[in-house]
This record gives C-alpha cells, structure tokens and sequence, in this order.
C-alpha cells in the first residue's frame, strides 16, 4: 500500500488542540484533541465536585424562586415533607398494617437483641421507640425497618465485655453503651454531612459474607447458654472457649430448658422455613417469635411451680424511655473502649442499613440517598444515647416484613413505634414468667439467615482473592475475636485495592480478521498478532506506584515476542503501540516512566507509539513536552489508525 503521506502537527492554544492528520487518497489519520482549556481553580473545584458530589444534589435549586428553595431544602433536609402532602387513607392503610406487623416481630427482637448486648432487655424495646420515630423524619426509605441487629449488638457486647463486666458493674457498662451509641451517631452523621461515605466501602461484599457467616455461628453458639439452661458460662466470643464452657458446665444442663428451648427453636425453624418456600406466607414467620414469646409465657406461668430450673426475665419497668444524657462518659480510662466501639459498630450498622434500604428501593424503582441515610441514622443514634436507647440501624428481618406487608411510606415505623409505646405504658407485666431460652431461639433462628453459604460459593467460582478475603474475616471472627475478624477484613481489602493498583493488567492485543479492532489475543482466539508489531494494553492508571512494575513487564514482553519471533521466524520485531484508553491517569512518575521505556526500546531499535491517550493524560503528554521526543508518529488516535498509517509508510520505504 503505497502511499505519499503530508503530515501536519502544531497545538492551537484557542481551541486547546493536538492536531495529527495524514491525508491519503485511501486512509486519513484524525486528530488526537486535548481538552479543553482550564484554570487550575476550575480543575479543582471539578474534581471536589466529582469526589464528594457525584449526585449533584443542588441541582434541582437551579432556577427555582427563593421560597421554592426553601421547601424544596426542608424536603431534602426531611423526605417526609416529599410525600407527606400527598398522603391519603389508602397509604395509612397499607402502613398501619405493617406496622403492626413489624412490631409484632420488634418486640421479641429487641428484648433479644439486648441480651445478645448483654444489656437489660428493656433497652431493647427502648431501642425500638425512639430511633424509628427519627428515622420517620428524616430517611429516605419507605420500607427500611429500624431497630436493633444482632451484628451490630454482638460486637458491641463483645467489645465492651473484654473491658468491663456487666454482672458486676452493670451501670458502668450501660453507661459505655450509651456513649458508645453516642460516638456511632457522631461518626456516622459526620460521614454523611462531610460525604464521606466511601470510607465504609472498603468493607467489601466478601469480607461482610465472611465476617457476618462467623459472627452468626458466634451468636449462635452463645445461645448455648440459654438453650440448655448454663448459669456459669464463659464471656468469651471464640468458638473455642465458647464449646468448652458448653461441655464444662454438663452439669448445669437443665432438661426441661433444653426440651421448651429446641420444641421453640423447630417451631420458629419450620415457620422460617415456610416464608422462604412461599414468600406469600412472609406472615408466618413474622408473627412466630411474638407467637413464640406468647405461648412460652403462659406456658411458664402455668407451671411455675414445676419449672423453677427455666431462667425467666422477671420484672421490667413500665414506661417511656428516660432521659440518660447524663450517664454519658466524656473522660475517663474507658472512653477510648466507647470511641472505638462506637467507630466499629457505626460502621458495621451503617453499612447493613444502606445496603437493606438500597435493596428494597431497588425492588420499587426509587433511590436511596447514602449521604442523607448516614445523617439520618447518624441523628438517631445521637437522640437514641440520650434517650436510653442503644446502637440501632435499618434491620433486613424488620425490612423484609415490612415490604411484604406492602409498606408504603415511613409511616410503617410510626405505628411501630406507637405499638412498642402502648406495650411500655401497660403491658410490661406480662412478660415477667418469658423464659431466656426462647429469647435464645429467636436469636439463633434470626442470624442463622445470615450464614450465606451461596454468596461463598459464588466468591469461589468468580473471585478467589475474594474468597480468600472472605474466609480470612470468617475464621479471624471464630477463632480470634469479632473486632479483630473485622479489622482481617479491612486489612485484605485495602491489600486486594493495592495489589490492583501495584500491579496492574496488561493485554497483548491482536487483530478480529476483517476488521479495525483489537482484542486480548488470549480472550478472542481468532485475534491474531499483526506482523512487526506488539500491541499493549494497560488496564488502570499510571502511577508512581505502578510505574516501575509496568516498564519491567512491558519490557519482559517484548523480550518475550522477540522469542515467540524467532521461534515461529516471524517478521523482525519493529514497534510497539501501547494502548492507552484504559490508561484513566497519570502522574509525572508515569511520564517519566514513558520517557525511559521509549529510550530503552529506541536502543533495541524499536519504535513506541502511543494510542487513544484519553483527555486529561493527553494533557499531561502535552504540558510535559514528552511527544516532542515521541516525534511526529508517536500518538494516534486508534491501535487500528496506528498499524495502518506505520505500515503504509514502511511499505513507501524502498
């Protein structure tokens, strides 16, 4: 193909331009464009703007009048100024329903949940009032059930209990709760106010499949203690002091605890299992643990005379939460062990709510905002630690009730709410004779759920770093502790981040035959090597922390052609074109990088042609000066337009 190119470069400051054209009777070479211009100023306010607003939220403000401002900010600060105008008997109807159901299931949960806690069980109905009345105002989620987790009560009780003990300091350590609450809601209002919510990505899908799997069996096991009746029972949370105190204490088994507690267990076991096979019947399983709590207390009454060796909760307060701002702690050797509770389970309670609300938004085709979720949560663990309340969050249990019970708006957890008021104003007194063993029941049979054996074996299939991952935070929760299981997990997902950034991918491209695109030769087997040619491809920026990893493998590469060359006696090796459209950025480190690979393989005789750099890294290439060395054939704006303008000049050269 031979062909008498005239080739034009220059930069044209006005329209911010890198100009590259080839006329040709047959083939024209188009242009590699900069973008355009910008002050350093307006780079960074972009690049803020991209990092913290990637939403725009101010966006429905443009052009609107100063007072439709002011109601559309009250319905940004409070979502429920968005619907409630339109709010009518039909949606009341739909939200009164499953609100009562939700709190038929709140109310057993929060007693449990408490106790998972190692707090007095009315702090679990507390917990149930306040918070969901907060979170009404100002979430963002129609079908989020608020309330206490078990994840979330599990490492708050193990990381206060190491610390303090609640038997023999039990003000104290409902003290640290509430502060620990408070620091929860600090931290998780921040991130949402400062938007910064990317910080609770870095616990990955794979590290939460792990570490809930291993807090669930966690739970599970230290439900031992009510199951089969055990007074002395070990405070630890690994899986090895928890089984040997269970076989140690063989003596404290109690019969009749063991028969009410496992007949309980496959009761709420088969309702469960009902609602999964016919999620119709969400009903069943919802009305199961107060059906359960119910027929367990009359049971027990009725027998009171018989049963002395069945644990019972005995007499809880009637009332509305009190005041307990004053039982905060401020200073003091244990307001590190509050901050860092508070830090960890605010993590840990904010990512399960975003998560669940964001599910059940998507099932419904509505958005959940995160920031305004964090703030919303946040606020309600403020007000909850002043209100006796401990750490609380959006439930999956309590959700999924409510959106098969057809919630329509955040009403659903005002009637909730009001449902937990009227059982502490009057109906406190019935649940004296409630056994401990069935509260023990609703807890194995509510975190069984999140044993999720399928995502593991989907992270095996797709991922093993993932599954690595995974079990790392399992087995860091079974047998070291729950706080240091989760920090494993963090761990291997910022090495799993660094890996990706440290060594990056690279492909070696090949021509679809017909055609003008390039492929992995190792993804499309019909892609075939272009004679005289290697063609690279960088998957991820170009950084100081990648660059020198990137010049020894992309020149392993080419040694590595020149041998598949010589073995197959191939055509000479000539140039190397280095894809660069998934080269996102780069850094002056990458420049340099550049710079010295084109000198290295200039001294082996080959030329490096770069392709399709994308907008701000063509900038850099520019601003840097580094084409002047590249030449007039050194940038282009496809592999494709690269082979063909190379090629047609060496089939010109005599």
């Amino acid at each position: 193909m031979g062909v008498n190119s005239n080739r034009v470069e220059h930069f044209d400051n006005h329209h911010a331009t890198l100009r590259i054209q080839t006329q040709t009777p047959s083939l024209e070479i188009h242009a590699v464009q900069l973008p355009p211009q910008r002050t350093t100023l307006h780079k960074l306010r972009q690049r803020v703007s991209e990092i913290f607003f990637p939403d725009d939220p101010l966006y429905r403000f443009k052009n609107q009048t100063s007072f439709k401002k002011f109601i559309l900010a009250l319905q940004y600060l409070f979502p429920i100024f968005q619907w409630a105008p339109n709010y009518n008997l039909t949606l009341l109807r739909s939200d009164i329903i499953s609100g009562l159901t939700i709190a038929s299931l709140a109310i057993p949960q929060g007693i449990s949940y408490a106790k998972l806690a190692n707090l007095p069980p009315i702090i679990g109905l507390y917990s149930s009032f306040v918070p969901p009345l907060i979170y009404s105002l100002l979430g963002s989620s129609r079908h989020l059930g608020v309330g206490p987790v078990s994840i979330a009560s599990l490492v708050m009780g193990s990381m206060l209990s190491e610390k303090v003990s609640f038997t023999q300091d039990p003000t104290l350590y409902l003290g640290l709760a509430f502060t620990a609450t408070f620091f929860a809601g600090v931290f998780q209002a921040s991130l949402g106010i400062l938007r910064l919510g990317f910080v609770i990505d870095f616990l990955s899908k794979a590290t939460l499949v792990g570490f809930t799997g291993g807090a669930a069996i966690i739970v599970s096991l230290q439900q031992l203690k009510g199951l089969l009746g055990i007074v002395h029972f070990t405070s630890k949370m690994q899986i090895v002091p928890v089984m040997i105190s269970v076989f140690n204490q063989r003596h404290e088994w109690s019969w009749q605890t063991i028969l009410l507690g496992f007949s309980f267990l496959a009761f709420l076991m088969t309702t469960r299992h009902i609602s999964l096979r016919k999620p119709k019947l969400f009903w069943v399983s919802a009305a199961a643990p107060l059906t359960s709590v119910i027929l367990s207390t009359i049971l027990v009454f009725l027998l009171r005379n018989k049963t002395h060796q069945i644990s019972i909760i005995g007499h809880l307060p009637k009332g509305v939460n009190p005041p307990s701002s004053n039982m905060l702690y401020f200073n003091g050797p244990y307001l590190a062990l509050a901050i860092k509770t508070g830090i960890i389970t605010g993590i840990l309670s904010l990512t399960e709510g975003i998560a669940v609300g964001r599910t059940f938004a998507s099932l419904k085709n509505y958005q959940v905002d995160g920031n305004k979720e964090m703030m919303a949560i946040g606020l309600m663990n403020i007000a909850g630690s002043c209100s006796s309340c401990y750490v609380t969050t959006g439930s999956f249990s309590r959700s999924a009730v409510n959106y098969n019970a057809g919630a329509q708006t955040t009403v659903s957890n005002i009637i909730m709410a009001a449902a937990v008021l009227v059982t502490l104003l009057f109906l406190m007194p019935l649940f004296y004779y409630t056994p401990n063993v069935v509260l023990a029941a609703i807890i194995i049979t509510a975190v069984i759920g999140l044993i999720d054996y399928q995502s593991a074996y989907k992270l095996w299939k797709v991922d093993k770093l993932d599954f690595l991952a995974c079990l790392c935070s399992f087995f860091g929760v079974l047998f070291i502790s729950v706080p240091l299981g989760l920090g494993i997990a963090v761990i291997i997902s910022v090495i799993k981040i660094l890996l990706h950034v440290t060594r990056p991918n690279t492909l070696v491209l090949g021509n679809i035959p017909g055609t003008q695109i390039f492929h992995s030769i190792n993804q499309y087997k019909e892609a075939s090597r272009v004679p005289s040619f290697l063609i690279l491809a960088v998957e991820s920026p170009i950084y100081f922390a990648n660059s020198t990893y990137l010049q020894e493998r992309i020149l392993r590469w080419v040694r590595e052609e020149e041998e598949h060359i010589k073995a197959n006696d191939g055509a000479s090796l000539k140039c190397m074109i280095l894809d660069m459209t998934a080269v996102t950025a780069i850094d002056t480190s990458g420049l340099e990088t550049l710079c010295e690979l084109r000198k290295m393989l200039e001294k082996r005789s080959l030329q490096l042609v770069l392709a399709n750099p994308v907008g701000n890294v063509a900038e850099k290439l520019h601003k840097s000066k580094i084409l002047d060395s590249f030449g007039s054939k050194g940038v282009y704006l496809s592999v494709g337009e690269a082979v063909a303008d190379i090629s047609s000049i060496w089939k010109a050269q005599p």
